[in-house]
């Protein structure tokens, strides 16, 4: 670090962290810091310091106390054989990535691009400040599929809000790395354009890919991978190869058979896999016997694309290694080369049509000669197809006219395994990665074969199903939509778009929540169904106001109100419809959810007469989930009322209800809904412990995982108003990362969060942290009528801590009965209590009626209900009944208005009370409140 340059505390931690190679976010998870901040240190550092970019400026950062910094290792898959020779071709192409930013190894299969692009990865990593990464495209069948593998490898989940390329491009961003991505030829196109966005976005990051074919791309830089040498003199690679590989099966050859081996290894055209191949087989052919199986015809394939230039040696050596085969293992070989992942003994006799224990010793012969690898774990043997194999016997297949056979068998054994992993088990996880890639294999071929639809349907419904138990949200809704697409009948399309606007649902979007159930209702109505149409119209319109928060073009009203009156000529007398638009009359012509597009006002009678109505009528439907539904508007109107305990109540019942319900998208969506709904509700009746229970479940819930933002919002609305500084400040760090991930979507459901990290920030004293996550909520939208609720308390509980006690007042001038739709919530108890608090230190001379008022509305809450006493103790200069307000608040699990207590009633407590707040991360409570005489008279005793 230069001499001299004025470099700050926190600007020095972040130095150390950037020479250790941590990513922004690292750091900001390591000093519990928001991004954005980081961001702002690392730019002032290169200002200060006159570098040019972040890998200079790790140079600049001091050597930690316990010597150099570990570098990232690189992220590669272990080598199970030692790498032989190549010195000039591991040179040539390091410099070539040194120089260029994206380089590809061609060559055709066999030629060894693997092995070289890991020897030169793994010799190059310490060059790159965040390492190495590689990808293997072998599994990938769909293009759309890259980026997710890409993730996978990066560790990434599947973000709400953009797609997984955005995902990763915002993940290295800011990353020094090298990239490898394997075997590429099959969906290159794909590569390509992701490459180039990936490089465009990411100027730290080199891209080195193996493929048969070019990307095609104006920045590729190509590198042919040659043969290995053949020259005996002065060293031959392929010589060494087939001499190390030979010994490793158990016979070592002398150096005075070099010649001959050479003139095998010439014959093999230096193939990196036909010598491993050949060399295999010397235990029991001999260097002889391989000579003699050499004067075989070993001619390249002939017909159409095989008689491709750059296939041409590797067919020569795979051909020569099948025609060592008998004609049952060949016949084994092409017919397990369907399998995309690792397959047992019972899987490969199921698909090639023959009988397990004739199967298992084919399997043994085929890996004896290297053409299958093995693995043998706790769980029993596996067998994995090496991709240029599997290509290989997949066109022998189609040659023998066997390939609709064996992918029909393939998709067959897809199908059971699918049905098997319905039932969920402990091992159930690693059951469903094991065969995932397979399953979405025999969809893609089967989707476009008109024979195959329904199996096609069937399977494209299982993958739905089972990508939602593994929580790959995105996957499951896209399943279930082509599930739709494929369905042979319009009801059972039905049933799967409803399935997808539940997934949609967890996911938080509430857009493709409403097109999916409008479109079930189109098509529930274009088979007849009625009743069915009638309660996917009418859960449209109530999606539409229910969950408009989630929405980013929110439907009108009158759109919703054209949905219900379609839903009524439609539902007849059946009971689930009839209830469906009961409740959607109650969301939307009474307003129960609170929606962005309601009435300015509703009459409260009439709001609960229709929640009620919709709740007796969900129950004698006997669906709990729209009971549940409906339960909901009722939470609403029992808040309109002014009614927490109600509200709070309610909300019990409703997890109470659905705590029986099986796991379903439906249902899932619902529960989460329902958790929400309860821990808010819990704040409002100031059951402070019973929020933090159920949004801690929330924060956890893997459903929500593709949506961490919103997963943590509920606990840091808790935390932040228990007071758990270090809670709000690491969940807020969570939050910020993974709602910029998600594209910093501008939905209204997280305002509050936002603004309680906001408050916690102002109640620190830290101006630059408060202004930062006003900014965002600035972002979010928030309408200004909302400001009346959580802006009102929140602010208020800032200027209160600074002794702004007249600011505070005005803040929350408005009387909760002119602002009632906006505060009774689970704002009301707070409003009017933190009201008669600021009425007192203000000195209003309404204050001693502002207190009695609100003791009648919060009577019964544990948190308001202590605040509105602490602020009448104040106002009667009651020492005594101040310091039980204290313990109340503490009992409560209020820490900040517990030690916020014993400050303002003065002498020895005060004292005791800075320290606990100092002690909880705020800063001092101000000292120029406003109090009566007789308090301060006591204070100065």
């Amino acid at each position: 670090m230069a001499a001299g340059v004025d470099i700050s505390p926190r600007e020095a931690e972040v130095l150390e962290l950037v020479g250790a190679h941590l990513s922004n976010a690292e750091i900001a998870a390591r000093l519990v810091i928001s991004v954005r901040t980081v961001e702002s240190h690392v730019s002032s550092l290169l200002r200060k310091l006159e570098v040019a970019d972040r890998r200079a400026l790790a140079q600049r950062a001091p050597e930690p106390a316990g010597g150099s910094a570990a570098r990232p290792a690189a992220v590669l898959p272990a080598s199970l054989t030692s790498f032989v020779g190549r010195q000039s071709e591991r040179a040539e192409l390091a410099g070539m990535i040194r120089a260029h930013r994206q380089v590809s190894a061609v060559g055709p299969g066999g030629v060894g691009k693997t092995r070289l692009a890991l020897a030169v990865a793994g010799e190059t990593a310490g060059e790159y400040g965040d390492g190495v990464w590689f990808v293997d495209l072998v599994p990938v069948t769909d293009p759309g599929m890259i980026a997710t593998a890409v993730a996978g490898a990066l560790g990434l989940g599947e973000q709400q809000g953009r797609d997984m390329s955005a995902s990763v491009v915002a993940a290295l961003a800011d990353r020094d790395a090298l990239l490898v991505l394997d075997n590429c030829e099959h969906v290159v196109d794909g590569v390509a354009l992701f490459v180039e966005r990936l490089l465009g976005a990411c100027p730290g990051v080199r891209v080195l890919a193996t493929s048969r074919a070019r990307l095609m791309v104006p920045f590729e830089r190509v590198y042919q991978v040659p043969p290995l040498s053949l020259a005996v003199e002065g060293g031959s690679d392929a010589v060494a190869l087939f001499m190390e590989r030979a010994a490793a099966v158990g016979l070592p050859l002398d150096a005075g058979l070099r010649g001959q081996i050479a003139s095998i290894c010439e014959r093999l055209d230096g193939m990196a896999l036909a010598i491993e191949l050949a060399a295999a087989r010397c235990p029991t052919l001999g260097l002889d016997g391989i000579a003699a199986a050499l004067s075989h015809p070993l001619r390249m394939l002939t017909g159409g694309s095989r008689a491709d230039e750059r296939h041409r040696s590797v067919r020569a050596a795979l051909d020569w290694s099948h025609a060592l085969l008998e004609p049952a293992d060949r016949a084994l070989l092409r017919r397990v080369s369907v399998f995309v992942a690792p397959f047992t003994v019972a899987a490969a006799a199921q698909v090639a049509g023959s009988d397990e224990g004739v199967v298992a010793e084919g399997l043994a012969r085929l890996a004896e000669q290297s053409l299958l690898v093995v693995t043998a774990s706790g769980g029993g043997t596996e067998y994995r197809v090496l991709e240029t194999i599997r290509q290989y016997g997949t066109e022998r297949l189609a040659e023998a006219g066997e390939l609709v056979d064996a992918r029909s068998r393939h998709l067959g054994w897809c199908l059971v395994r699918a049905a098997g992993l319905a039932v969920v088990g402990a091992d159930w996880r690693a059951r469903f990665d094991l065969v995932a890639d397979d399953l979405r294999a025999a969809l893609a071929w089967a989707v476009d074969r008109p024979e195959r639809r329904a199996e096609a349907y069937d399977l494209a419904r299982r993958l739905a199903e089972l990508t939602f138990t593994r929580h790959l949200m995105g996957e499951s809704q896209r399943r279930f939509e082509q599930a739709a697409a494929l369905a042979g009948d319009l009801a059972a399309g039905a049933s799967m778009l409803r399935q997808a606007a539940a997934v949609a649902g967890c996911r938080t979007v509430g857009d493709d929540m409403y097109r999916l159930r409008r479109a079930a209702g189109d098509a529930a109505r274009a088979c007849g169904d009625g009743a069915g149409a009638a309660a996917d119209l009418a859960g449209a319109a109530t999606i539409a106001f229910r969950f408009s928060p989630t929405f980013v073009r929110i439907p009108s009203r009158e759109e919703a109100l054209a949905l219900i009156g379609e839903a009524r000529e439609l539902a007849g007398d059946d009971p689930a419809a009839v209830a469906a638009v009961a409740l959607a009359e109650a969301g939307v012509l009474a307003d129960a959810f609170g929606a962005a597009q309601g009435p300015a006002g509703n009459a409260v009678p009439e709001t609960i007469a229709r929640a009620g109505r919709a709740v007796e009528l969900a129950r004698r439907s006997g669906d709990p989930l729209a009971e549940s539904a409906a339960l909901d508007a009722l939470i609403g109107a029992q808040s309109w009322a002014g009614d927490p305990f109600g509200a709070a109540e309610t909300a019990g019942r409703r997890i109470a209800l659905l705590s029986s319900v099986p796991v379903s998208p439906a249902g899932t969506h619902e529960l989460i809904d329902a958790l929400g709904i309860a821990a808010e509700a819990g704040l409002g009746a100031g059951d402070v412990a019973g929020a933090r229970r159920w949004a801690r479940e929330l924060a956890g819930h893997p459903s929500l995982a593709e949506v961490g933002h919103r997963a943590v919002s509920w606990l840091l609305l808790v935390d932040a108003l228990a007071g758990d500084v270090g809670e709000v400040l690491a969940g807020g760090v969570r939050f910020l990362d993974a709602w910029r991930r998600a594209g910093s979507p501008a939905l209204r459901l997280l305002c509050p969060a936002v603004a309680a990290v906001a408050m916690v920030q102002g109640l620190r004293g830290d101006a630059e942290g408060r202004r930062e996550w006003l900014e965002v909520l600035g972002r979010l939208g928030p309408p200004p009528e909302h400001a009346l609720g959580y802006g009102a308390v929140f602010d208020a509980m800032v200027l209160l801590h600074r002794g702004q006690a007249s600011r505070a007042l005005e803040r929350l001038a408005p009387e909760p009965g002119e602002v009632w739709k906006w505060v009774t919530w689970i704002w009301h108890h707070w409003y009017v209590a933190l009201r008669a608090e600021a009425a007192v230190l203000a000195g209003s001379a309404e204050a001693a009626g502002c207190v009695a008022r609100a003791r009648e509305v919060v009577a019964g809450n544990p948190v308001a209900g202590a605040l509105v006493e602490r602020a009448g103790a104040l106002l009667g200069g009651d020492r005594e009944a101040l310091l039980a307000t204290a313990g109340a608040l503490e009992a409560a699990g209020c820490r900040y208005q517990w030690a916020r207590t014993l400050v303002l009633a003065g002498g020895g407590e005060a004292e005791r009370g800075g320290a606990v707040l100092a002690g909880l991360g705020f800063a001092a409570v101000e000292a120029s409140v406003v109090v009566p005489a007789s308090v301060g008279a006591d204070r100065a005793r």
